[in-house]
């Protein structure tokens, strides 16, 4: 049995849900998100309250069943808060830099590297060494922040990279001297 399953997913006000079998729509006031889920979970609806149940009592049914109640929250916590991810750039010469609705990275490579803001996905440069991603879904802020962070991801001898803000990066002492 899954703990997290068992709970149900409160509904805010201001945001909607509708339930078309297993494809469920969320809409609220940054936007609105949709996805189907297995047919192997239910999702019923009762007053403010998202019901998340396996469809019968299989081993399949109880292995997405939490899954799938972390799915709905999600997508009912992005369209009335949003997601965000912080990135920070450590190295001399590294920046970041708006331009337009795309960012535009300098990171010791002979070009520029443009990131371009897909739907749904907004970029803040509170200075020119932070980049902060948002959006209404998790997965996809999760996953643009992993493209930039790809980009030039942090070395272990010096330390310079582009890393999660609050990433503690394990540095290693390099050659010893003789």
């Amino acid at each position: 049995m899954s703990r997290i399953g068992k709970k149900p997913v409160a509904i805010p006000s201001g945001v909607t849900v509708t339930i078309d079998g297993s494809t469920v729509s969320v809409k609220g006031p940054k936007g609105d998100l949709t996805r189907t889920f297995s047919p192997l979970v239910t999702f019923t609806q009762e007053g403010d309250d998202v019901i998340v149940s396996p469809a019968d009592d299989t081993r399949d049914a109880n292995a997405q069943w939490g899954l799938s109640r972390t799915l709905v929250h999600n997508m009912v916590e992005g369209v009335s808060k949003g997601f965000e991810k912080k990135l920070q750039l450590v190295g001399v010469g590294y920046r970041a830099a708006l331009k337009g609705k795309n960012l535009d990275l300098s990171l010791g490579y002979s070009h520029p590297v443009i990131m371009e803001a897909e739907e749904g996905i907004s970029f803040e440069v509170p200075d020119n060494t932070h980049i902060t991603v948002k959006g209404i879904s998790k997965e996809r802020v999760g996953q643009v922040a992993a493209e930039i962070r790809a980009k030039r991801p942090p070395e272990p001898y010096k330390g310079k990279g582009i890393r999660y803000e609050g990433e503690h990066v394990r540095r290693k002492l390099g050659k010893a001297a003789k």
